[in-house]
């Protein structure tokens, strides 16, 4: 098509034109220019007002992407701030708030609290949960608090008083890991089932929100939650651990490294343990860590636990694990806050010095050295289940930063922790499968072979948690069977020939350390 002088000529590239006059005394009617002034603003408004809309719909995705909030109060930080397991393994805020609502029938009870997890008045997650906005998304991550705040109890009838850097001993982390990854599976993890509750849940979603939830954030996630349930799906077959425990290098095998669970050997597929404390840091800087010492570096250590919290060695934050990591180096452990008998333990200290200090005290001439396994005599399976091979992995971590793992090793025992707050560190040994000190200082026979874990209720006779209750102040505590693979609680014989009341005077004085 082309104009001339008369008119207006269309050329059909078939050899013929067609007089388009009519067409051209339409066209020469209209400006070239936009010279009309009105026209003019009309145009200009227009265009403010979309883009208005647009910065409206996509600066939610936009401002503090990636920041990291770095909370004042450094016990606000410990947990709550994030470490940097946001951006490749956190679940999208709205989601991981819908799916106890969603999926209600796959919890115990109400909520994340029926998992173990810890609320506090004015905090929108839990303890242990840290919040980032990752590609335009709020997701909610891990941090170290997670795995290392407890609570106790005076009675029954008393409130919880939350401690910092102490275990978890109310946490059911594996049912945690078994709730996200059977709630992936379920048909209702779906944009059509999902995002009615995350509407009505106050989420103010613009459009723009609602579409990537609906067409991106909830499909994703769920492939991510069903990969992860398959790498993990060996958990199915381990007794259960039960609060206050985990297998620590195990699921670190499938996530990490992608071993083949199914063709391992079946003595390296049981490693639940204890959760340790991890207050009063910078004395244990050299000593064998991990409960069968299997690193010496503190750092190295820390940065291993965050691997294990869904950090990457591209995601890690390194100025806030290193934060929270000067702040424990000098955390001391809560003291006894009830009465002891002081004459008692003036006993308990001399049979202390005597029969366990040298491998339990900081100056004690084997404290963070490792005993054989064949003297120590307890559970082997945490042991087994450190491997050479995954040792051999792990060094390779943090390959081309500054921080590349060197320092793991493969032991032949479990190291000798020191026993600073030990009273608030029930059950003992390595795997939980003792209640008390009392019980501790009998041999295995006389050891009970059934107890019940997740009371917090301070025992301050035989120093330890409450554990011979089934249920209790509205809970219903875990059963644990010292007869199942891991569980045992042989061996450990120290202080076992004492008498009745110089146990009694050792553990009065242990309540001081």
């Amino acid at each position: 098509m082309y104009f001339d002088d008369r008119a207006i000529v269309i050329n059909d590239y078939s050899g013929s034109q067609i007089d388009a006059h009519p067409l051209r005394n339409w066209l020469v009617n209209i400006p070239l220019r936009f010279e009309d002034t009105t026209l003019r603003k009309i145009v200009t408004i227009i265009g403010i007002v979309l883009l208005v809309v647009i910065l409206y719909l996509v600066s939610p995705l936009l401002v503090g992407n990636g920041q990291v909030k770095y909370y004042a109060d450094i016990e606000d930080h410990y947990k709550y701030g994030s470490i940097g397991s946001e951006p490749t393994n956190g679940i999208p805020y709205w989601i991981w708030k819908a799916m106890p609502v969603v999926f209600a029938d796959k919890l115990p009870g109400k909520g994340y609290e029926s998992l173990g997890f810890l609320s506090e008045e004015g905090h929108d997650l839990p303890i242990g949960f840290s919040k980032r906005k990752v590609s335009g998304i709020d997701r909610v991550g891990l941090n170290c608090a997670v795995c290392h705040v407890g609570t106790v109890r005076d009675s029954d009838d008393s409130p919880a008083q939350i401690v910092l850097a102490m275990p978890s001993n109310n946490l059911y982390l594996r049912d945690y890991i078994k709730f996200i990854s059977e709630a992936a599976v379920d048909p209702r993890f779906s944009a059509p089932e999902m995002m009615p509750y995350i509407n009505e849940m106050g989420s103010h979603l613009n459009p723009l929100q609602k579409l990537i939830y609906r067409y991106i954030a909830i499909p994703r996630t769920r492939d991510a939650l069903i990969r992860q349930g398959n790498l993990l799906s060996f958990l199915n077959e381990q007794p259960d651990w039960g609060p206050g425990r985990v297998d620590t290098f195990s699921p670190y095998k499938a996530i990490q490294f992608n071993f083949p669970m199914d063709k391992l050997e079946e003595s390296e597929l049981i490693g639940t343990a204890d959760y340790p404390p991890i207050w009063h840091q910078k004395p244990r800087e050299g000593l064998q860590l991990h409960w069968d010492g299997n690193n010496k570096s503190v750092d190295e250590r820390n940065l291993s636990a965050a691997l294990g919290a869904g950090v990457t060695p591209t995601t890690v934050d390194r100025k806030g694990i290193k934060r929270v990591a000067d702040w424990l180096w000098d955390f001391p452990p809560p003291e006894y806050p009830y009465e002891i008998d002081n004459e008692l333990a003036v006993t308990g200290k001399s049979l202390f010095e005597s029969n366990c200090a040298k491998c339990h005290a900081f100056n004690g001439e084997s404290v963070g050295t490792v005993s054989n396994i064949d003297e120590i005599g307890t559970d082997r399976h945490r042991l087994d289940s450190y491997t050479y091979e995954l040792m051999s992995n792990q060094n390779t971590l943090f390959a081309g930063f500054p921080e590349r793992f060197k320092s793991f090793r493969k032991t032949n025992g479990y190291a000798n922790m020191p026993l600073d707050g030990v009273w608030l560190r029930a059950p003992y040994l390595h795997n939980g499968s003792v209640p008390t000190l009392r019980d501790l200082l009998e041999s295995p026979e006389k050891r009970p072979a059934i107890f019940y874990r997740g009371n917090d209720v301070i025992d301050r006779d035989k120093l330890g948690f409450v554990s011979s209750e089934e249920e209790a102040h509205g809970k219903t505590f875990f059963k644990y069977d010292t007869s199942q693979p891991g569980n045992s609680n042989e061996g450990h014989l120290y202080g076992t020939d004492l008498s009745p009341d110089e146990k009694d005077a050792l553990v009065e004085y242990m309540k001081k350390l």
